[in-house]
């Protein structure tokens, strides 16, 4: 791996990084194919026609189809009604799971570990095995093609083959983070009318038993579940039939069941957004469109091959799990590291010991986790990461620091990292790194291929900062929020006209490399003495600091400035903490000679922690509240992983 320093127009210094060894990459075998010579032509070639693009990646992945579409796309009634492989006969489950079961019997699919140690390894043919007869009990319990049933449960094997067995059947799965307390459950269980629960008693973390049992009884009141399938003890309650997973399925053990034939339109799952912007949006997947991209997304940007041991930790409850973990992998036909668990137990270098066990080839953390690791000082000189070969990171920008920390004590400065960013209503990502492309730190890369999107600004010219939109629909844009159009198109479709994607993101393009990165929510800017300045901006100056961890910027209302800047920070365990003036001076004289003394912090003030959601983004919106004392209402404190963090957030 070449590194050459360079500096950006943000007047950051920058490693420039180009892997070695790519010519087995997938998406340059890709290019070959196609005879696109760069990159850049690729991205220009599968916007200028995506119909082509389209085509061309289902071809290359071997997807196989019932009935073929006769259309790749048919935007006839708008961009947003646009519709995506026409007349096409399919089921993601035949290709994930039916096709490689029949081919690579004995090749693992998943291996299951959890804090305790336990792991249980899955091969394709037992995937298939289990799915049938789950898939076969269910339609026995009458689940018919376009129900709807509810998943909450840990990232154990029955979750993995219950989102299977429901595609399998027709029906569509709703997975919710099972992380999520009674009240976040009901009002998604209500949303999606579930009428089936697949779950699970209790969950395990850092040695200590979650109740889940007593979140989702409180949950059902109100909502449509009649049966509720448990990974643990029955009994009834309140007149609904509770029934153990493993008696569920008894008397369908070895029975085939077949796959549910599938209108490329119809819908696969319901999954609700990370809820960082107020009550979280159901958005909808179909069979077709997600096949196609979840596939693309974990060939072309991770580069999964069959041989790959892909450990990413992200949740089911999240689009990233469903993309690269569920579907993505196995799609591939690779193998898929589930961690049930957190990283950093029983020991803090756990997840280390795990990559080393399993020879991991493809490691992805959220930028949260990696800064976390930084901050306990963590000694990797120990473990062997000799198989890594590609690094990801997705759920919220990546600082300069954590970035290079990543890349040079995990990669050891030869793995590319692979900086994704997207979203829920994406069904992946629209910004991305590649393994073909020469990097910097903390840059998600180009548009991913397919994806036309753009930069404008608020009278809709475009810039090289502003805000992040997409010009032309892809296969996995979800159909609408679940039982609410008007939301969709007022959320979506309203800032530059019906027919562009505001996405709600501020983005930068370097003007000298054409490198995009992400400087955070378009709600996360400030407006401060006539300036507007993005508060990941001024984070990623104070995080420069040796002595910091991490940081959340918000505005407070002033009737001079309009907003003055309040920085939110929490130190390293390592740091021996100075004089706080001192330290509070430093970290001011940081700001003003990164950004400006417009932006400098008026209050700093130093806490153990910051709210986030599950997925590990920064909810300075909750922050902001608490420090305005406005009301918190209880779904906004749903979606926040460590609320107890929010008695360091003292109103001023």
């Amino acid at each position: 791996m070449e590194i050459v320093l360079s500096t950006d127009r943000m007047g950051m210094d920058h490693g420039s990084l180009k892997c070695d060894n790519i010519n087995g990459s997938n998406i340059l075998q890709f290019m070959k194919k196609h005879q696109i010579a760069t990159y850049q032509q690729l991205l220009q070639k599968s916007v200028e026609n995506i119909a082509w693009y389209w085509n061309a990646v289902n071809e290359d992945l071997g997807f196989e189809w019932y009935n073929h579409y006769t259309q790749v796309f048919d935007s006839s009634e708008g961009f947003p009604r646009t519709k995506w492989f026409l007349n096409g006969k399919c089921n993601i489950v035949y290709n994930a799971v039916d096709k490689h079961a029949r081919n690579h019997p004995d090749k693992i699919a998943y291996i299951f570990e959890n804090e305790r140690g336990i792991s249980k390894t899955i091969s394709y043919d037992q995937l298939a095995s289990e799915v049938n007869s789950l898939a076969t009990a269910l339609k026995h319990a009458g689940v018919k093609k376009g129900d709807t049933v509810g998943i909450y449960m840990p990232m154990i094997p029955e979750a993995f083959f219950s989102m299977f067995a429901c595609s399998k059947i027709g029906a569509v799965h709703a997975t919710v983070f099972s992380g999520f307390g009674g009240q976040a459950l009901c009002s998604r269980l209500r949303d999606c009318n579930a009428q089936i629960l697949i779950t699970a008693d209790t969950m395990q973390r850092k040695s200590q038993n979650i109740d889940l049992k007593e979140r989702w009884t409180k949950a059902l009141e109100g909502t449509s579940v009649l049966k509720i399938i448990t990974v643990g003890r029955t009994d009834s309650y309140n007149g609904r039939e509770i029934i153990s997973y493993s008696e569920f399925i008894k008397d369908y053990l070895g029975i085939s069941c077949d796959t549910e034939i599938m209108d490329s339109e119809d819908p696969l799952f319901i999954l609700y957004t990370s809820g960082t912007t107020g009550k979280p949006k159901g958005t909808v997947q179909v069979h077709g469109g997600y096949m196609i991209v979840s596939g693309q997304q974990t060939s072309y940007l991770i580069d999964m091959k069959p041989q790959d041991v892909l450990f990413w930790y992200a949740d089911i409850g999240w689009i990233t799990g469903q993309t690269c973990v569920v579907y993505g992998s196995s799609l591939i036909g690779g193998t898929a590291l589930v961690y049930d668990g957190h990283l950093d137990y029983p020991d803090v270098d756990t997840w280390c010991k795990i990559i080393q066990k399993y020879k991991v080839t493809i490691f992805g953390m959220a930028p949260t986790a990696i800064r976390n690791f930084m901050r306990e000082k963590t000694s990797l000189d120990n473990y062997d990461f000799s198989t890594l070969r590609i690094l990801a990171t997705t759920g919220e920008p990546i600082n300069k620091e954590a970035w290079l920390w990543y890349f040079e004590n995990i990669g050891k400065k030869r793995c590319p990292i692979i900086n994704l960013s997207g979203g829920t209503e994406i069904g992946g990502a629209l910004l991305s790194a590649s393994p073909i492309i020469s990097l910097k730190p903390c840059t998600v890369g180009f548009p991913v291929p397919g994806f036309d999107v753009d930069v404008l600004d608020n009278a809709g010219r475009r810039t090289r900062r502003g805000f992040l939109i997409v010009r032309r629909p892809w296969p996995s844009m979800s159909r609408g929020i679940l039982e609410n159009w008007n939301r969709f198109i007022e959320t979506y479709w309203s800032k530059y006209g019906n027919e562009v994607w505001y996405h709600g993101d501020i983005v930068f393009v370097d003007p000298a490399d054409g490198l995009w990165y992400i400087l955070g929510r378009a709600d996360d800017i400030i407006k401060t003495s006539g300036h507007r300045i993005e508060s990941t901006e001024i984070e990623c100056a104070i995080t420069s600091h040796s002595a910091v961890s991490e940081v959340a910027v918000i505005g407070i209302p002033d009737k001079i400035k309009g907003e003055y800047v309040t920085a939110y920070v929490v130190l390293k365990k390592s740091f021996c903490k100075p004089k706080i003036k001192v330290l509070k001076n430093e970290i001011v004289k940081i700001v003003e000679d990164s950004v400006g003394r417009f932006a400098c912090p008026k209050n700093i003030i130093f806490v153990e922690d910051l709210p986030r959601t599950r997925t590990g983004k920064l909810v300075r919106r909750i922050i902001k509240a608490k420090v305005l004392r406005e009301k918190i209402g209880s779904q906004d404190l749903s979606t926040i992983e460590n609320p107890e963090s929010l008695k360091y957030i003292v109103p001023f």
